[in-house]
Protein backbone atom coordinates (compact mmCIF):
# COMPACT_ATOMS: atom_id res chain seq x y z
CA UNK A 1 0.00 0.00 0.00
CA UNK A 2 1.37 3.21 -1.44
CA UNK A 3 0.44 6.05 0.36
CA UNK A 4 1.03 9.95 -2.49
CA UNK A 5 2.14 13.09 0.19
CA UNK A 6 3.36 16.26 -1.12
CA UNK A 7 3.36 18.15 -3.88
CA UNK A 8 4.23 19.12 -7.26
CA UNK A 9 2.74 15.91 -9.14
CA UNK A 10 1.32 13.62 -6.99
CA UNK A 11 -2.08 12.70 -8.54
CA UNK A 12 0.14 12.70 -12.13
CA UNK A 13 2.43 10.15 -10.66
CA UNK A 14 -0.03 8.27 -9.08
CA UNK A 15 -2.02 7.68 -11.52
CA UNK A 16 0.75 6.64 -14.47
CA UNK A 17 2.39 4.33 -12.11
CA UNK A 18 -1.32 2.76 -11.65
CA UNK A 19 -1.51 2.85 -15.02
CA UNK A 20 1.28 0.72 -16.30
CA UNK A 21 1.15 -1.58 -13.21
CA UNK A 22 -2.16 -2.30 -14.76
CA UNK A 23 -1.01 -2.93 -18.13
CA UNK A 24 1.63 -5.42 -16.18
CA UNK A 25 -1.29 -7.07 -15.62
CA UNK A 26 -0.94 -6.50 -11.99
CA UNK A 27 -4.11 -6.26 -9.31
CA UNK A 28 -3.91 -2.36 -8.77
CA UNK A 29 -6.32 -0.20 -6.48
CA UNK A 30 -5.94 3.54 -6.36
CA UNK A 31 -7.58 5.70 -4.89
CA UNK A 32 -7.93 8.72 -2.01
CA UNK A 33 -8.54 9.42 1.46
CA UNK A 34 -9.08 13.23 0.62
CA UNK A 35 -9.83 14.36 -2.89
CA UNK A 36 -9.15 14.58 -6.37
CA UNK A 37 -10.58 16.65 -9.28
CA UNK A 38 -13.17 14.54 -11.63
CA UNK A 39 -11.02 14.85 -14.31
CA UNK A 40 -8.32 12.50 -12.60
CA UNK A 41 -10.96 9.46 -12.82
CA UNK A 42 -8.65 7.50 -14.77
CA UNK A 43 -10.09 5.53 -18.27
CA UNK A 44 -8.47 2.46 -17.56
CA UNK A 45 -9.74 1.44 -14.33
CA UNK A 46 -13.44 0.51 -13.12
CA UNK A 47 -14.94 2.94 -10.38
CA UNK A 48 -16.24 1.06 -7.70
CA UNK A 49 -17.53 2.38 -4.16
CA UNK A 50 -18.16 -0.71 -2.22
CA UNK A 51 -15.91 -3.35 -1.07
CA UNK A 52 -18.43 -6.12 -2.70
CA UNK A 53 -17.50 -4.12 -6.12
CA UNK A 54 -13.71 -3.98 -5.54
CA UNK A 55 -13.65 -7.84 -4.34
CA UNK A 56 -15.73 -8.41 -8.24
CA UNK A 57 -14.31 -6.08 -10.01
CA UNK A 58 -10.58 -7.74 -8.72
CA UNK A 59 -11.91 -11.00 -9.59
CA UNK A 60 -12.37 -9.79 -13.46
CA UNK A 61 -8.97 -8.88 -13.28
CA UNK A 62 -9.41 -5.33 -13.66
CA UNK A 63 -7.93 -2.08 -12.18
CA UNK A 64 -9.87 -0.38 -9.67
CA UNK A 65 -10.48 3.05 -9.00
CA UNK A 66 -12.06 3.37 -5.70
CA UNK A 67 -13.76 6.23 -4.52
CA UNK A 68 -16.64 7.85 -1.64
CA UNK A 69 -18.93 10.05 -4.12
CA UNK A 70 -18.47 12.01 -7.41
CA UNK A 71 -19.51 15.51 -7.63
CA UNK A 72 -19.79 17.78 -10.88
CA UNK A 73 -15.80 19.00 -9.84
CA UNK A 74 -14.35 16.67 -7.12
CA UNK A 75 -14.09 12.97 -6.41
CA UNK A 76 -14.33 12.32 -2.75
CA UNK A 77 -11.97 9.85 -0.75
CA UNK A 78 -12.81 6.70 1.20
CA UNK A 79 -11.73 6.19 5.30
CA UNK A 80 -8.44 4.96 5.60
CA UNK A 81 -9.94 2.54 7.80
CA UNK A 82 -11.67 0.84 4.79
CA UNK A 83 -8.37 0.62 2.49
CA UNK A 84 -6.91 -1.19 5.42
CA UNK A 85 -9.84 -3.83 4.84
CA UNK A 86 -9.63 -3.46 1.13
CA UNK A 87 -5.36 -4.12 1.59
CA UNK A 88 -5.77 -6.93 4.29
CA UNK A 89 -8.87 -8.79 3.12
CA UNK A 90 -8.97 -8.38 -0.49
CA UNK A 91 -5.08 -8.98 -1.21
CA UNK A 92 -4.61 -6.69 -4.35
CA UNK A 93 -1.29 -6.77 -5.45
CA UNK A 94 -1.09 -2.48 -5.00
CA UNK A 95 -3.31 0.30 -3.49
CA UNK A 96 -2.46 3.53 -4.41
CA UNK A 97 -3.54 6.31 -2.49
CA UNK A 98 -3.10 9.90 -2.71
CA UNK A 99 -3.59 11.00 1.16
CA UNK A 100 -3.30 14.94 0.82
CA UNK A 101 -3.84 18.36 -1.65
CA UNK A 102 -1.28 20.84 -2.46
CA UNK A 103 -4.23 23.20 -5.16
CA UNK A 104 -1.23 22.61 -7.55
CA UNK A 105 1.85 23.67 -5.90
CA UNK A 106 5.27 22.63 -6.08
CA UNK A 107 6.23 21.82 -2.33
CA UNK A 108 4.08 21.94 0.77
CA UNK A 109 3.83 21.81 4.78
CA UNK A 110 0.99 19.54 6.14
CA UNK A 111 -1.46 21.03 8.36
CA UNK A 112 -1.56 19.13 11.45
CA UNK A 113 -4.74 17.00 10.45
CA UNK A 114 -2.57 15.55 6.96
CA UNK A 115 -1.73 13.56 5.50
CA UNK A 116 -4.54 10.58 5.96
CA UNK A 117 -2.42 7.57 5.89
CA UNK A 118 -3.71 4.03 6.73
CA UNK A 119 -1.99 2.47 9.61
CA UNK A 120 -1.16 -0.83 6.72
CA UNK A 121 0.46 1.57 4.28
CA UNK A 122 4.02 0.07 3.68
CA UNK A 123 5.58 2.74 1.93
CA UNK A 124 5.32 6.37 1.80
CA UNK A 125 6.02 8.20 -1.25
CA UNK A 126 6.92 12.38 -0.43
CA UNK A 127 6.69 14.36 -4.21
CA UNK A 128 8.44 17.72 -4.41
CA UNK A 129 8.09 19.60 -7.65
CA UNK A 130 12.21 20.63 -8.26
CA UNK A 131 10.48 23.89 -9.88
CA UNK A 132 10.06 25.07 -6.37
CA UNK A 133 13.74 25.83 -6.00
CA UNK A 134 14.84 29.91 -6.56
CA UNK A 135 11.09 30.75 -5.97
CA UNK A 136 9.63 32.51 -3.21
CA UNK A 137 8.17 29.92 -0.64
CA UNK A 138 5.01 32.64 -0.89
CA UNK A 139 4.78 31.35 -4.82
CA UNK A 140 5.88 27.76 -4.64
CA UNK A 141 4.31 26.59 -1.39
CA UNK A 142 0.98 25.62 0.03
CA UNK A 143 0.35 26.46 3.38
CA UNK A 144 3.29 28.83 2.40
CA UNK A 145 3.49 30.28 6.33
CA UNK A 146 3.61 26.77 7.91
CA UNK A 147 6.73 25.78 5.49
CA UNK A 148 8.21 28.92 6.16
CA UNK A 149 8.07 28.29 10.09
CA UNK A 150 9.01 24.73 9.64
CA UNK A 151 12.41 26.06 7.65
CA UNK A 152 13.01 29.11 9.95
CA UNK A 153 12.62 31.16 6.96
CA UNK A 154 10.54 34.03 5.64
CA UNK A 155 7.70 34.45 2.74
CA UNK A 156 9.88 35.85 0.50
CA UNK A 157 12.78 33.98 0.97
CA UNK A 158 13.92 32.08 -2.49
CA UNK A 159 13.18 28.01 -2.06
CA UNK A 160 16.83 26.05 -1.69
CA UNK A 161 17.83 22.40 -2.22
CA UNK A 162 18.51 22.52 1.07
CA UNK A 163 15.01 24.08 2.16
CA UNK A 164 13.46 20.60 -0.11
CA UNK A 165 15.76 18.17 1.82
CA UNK A 166 14.74 19.80 5.52
CA UNK A 167 11.24 19.85 4.29
CA UNK A 168 10.64 16.51 3.07
CA UNK A 169 12.48 14.82 5.66
CA UNK A 170 10.99 16.42 9.28
CA UNK A 171 8.72 14.51 11.54
CA UNK A 172 6.38 17.83 11.25
CA UNK A 173 6.77 17.96 7.29
CA UNK A 174 6.42 15.39 4.95
CA UNK A 175 7.27 12.49 7.37
CA UNK A 176 4.13 13.51 9.32
CA UNK A 177 2.16 10.99 10.27
CA UNK A 178 3.88 8.35 8.72
CA UNK A 179 3.73 5.12 10.60
CA UNK A 180 6.08 3.43 12.35
CA UNK A 181 8.56 1.06 10.56
CA UNK A 182 7.04 2.36 7.41
CA UNK A 183 9.67 3.28 4.57
CA UNK A 184 9.52 6.85 2.85
CA UNK A 185 10.68 7.29 -0.92
CA UNK A 186 11.31 11.06 -1.83
CA UNK A 187 10.35 11.69 -5.62
CA UNK A 188 11.34 14.81 -6.88
CA UNK A 189 9.18 15.91 -10.09
CA UNK A 190 10.10 18.04 -13.08
CA UNK A 191 13.45 17.32 -13.50
CA UNK A 192 15.10 19.01 -16.72
CA UNK A 193 18.76 19.21 -17.69
CA UNK A 194 20.91 21.47 -16.36
CA UNK A 195 20.52 23.44 -13.19
CA UNK A 196 17.06 21.46 -12.10
CA UNK A 197 19.00 18.36 -12.56
CA UNK A 198 21.99 19.90 -10.29
CA UNK A 199 19.56 20.88 -7.54
CA UNK A 200 17.68 17.30 -7.74
CA UNK A 201 21.22 15.26 -7.25
CA UNK A 202 22.34 18.10 -4.48
CA UNK A 203 18.86 17.23 -2.62
CA UNK A 204 19.87 13.70 -3.04
CA UNK A 205 23.14 14.11 -1.54
CA UNK A 206 21.60 16.26 1.83
CA UNK A 207 19.16 13.12 2.13
CA UNK A 208 21.67 10.74 2.13
CA UNK A 209 22.05 10.84 5.98
CA UNK A 210 18.29 10.87 7.13
CA UNK A 211 15.39 8.31 7.48
CA UNK A 212 14.59 8.80 3.85
CA UNK A 213 15.40 5.38 2.47
CA UNK A 214 15.48 6.03 -1.40
CA UNK A 215 15.12 9.18 -3.42
CA UNK A 216 12.98 8.71 -7.42
CA UNK A 217 14.10 11.83 -10.13
CA UNK A 218 11.31 12.07 -12.40
CA UNK A 219 12.82 13.53 -15.39
CA UNK A 220 10.71 15.71 -17.78
CA UNK A 221 11.68 16.01 -21.39
CA UNK A 222 10.26 18.96 -23.18
CA UNK A 223 8.56 17.96 -26.29
CA UNK A 224 8.15 14.48 -25.32
CA UNK A 225 4.45 14.52 -23.53
CA UNK A 226 4.24 12.76 -20.65
CA UNK A 227 7.39 10.38 -21.63
CA UNK A 228 8.78 10.96 -18.29
CA UNK A 229 11.05 8.65 -16.83
CA UNK A 230 11.21 7.51 -13.45
CA UNK A 231 15.24 7.10 -12.00
CA UNK A 232 15.56 5.80 -8.67
CA UNK A 233 18.71 6.81 -6.47
CA UNK A 234 19.49 3.95 -3.35
CA UNK A 235 20.71 6.14 -0.49
CA UNK A 236 24.19 4.91 1.41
Amino acid sequence: MVAFVGAGGKSSLLLRLGAELAEAGRRVVVTTTTKMGAGQIPRWATTCRTEAEVTDGLGRGEAIFLVGDISADKVAGVGPEFLDRVFADLSPDYVLLEADGARGRSIKAPAPYEPVIPTETTLVVVVVGIDAVGRPIADAAHRPDLLAALLERSLEDPVRPIDIARAVSHPEGGRQWVPDGVRVTVALTKVTPGPAAVAATRITELLADTLIDRVAIIESHPGVGNEDRIDPVSQP
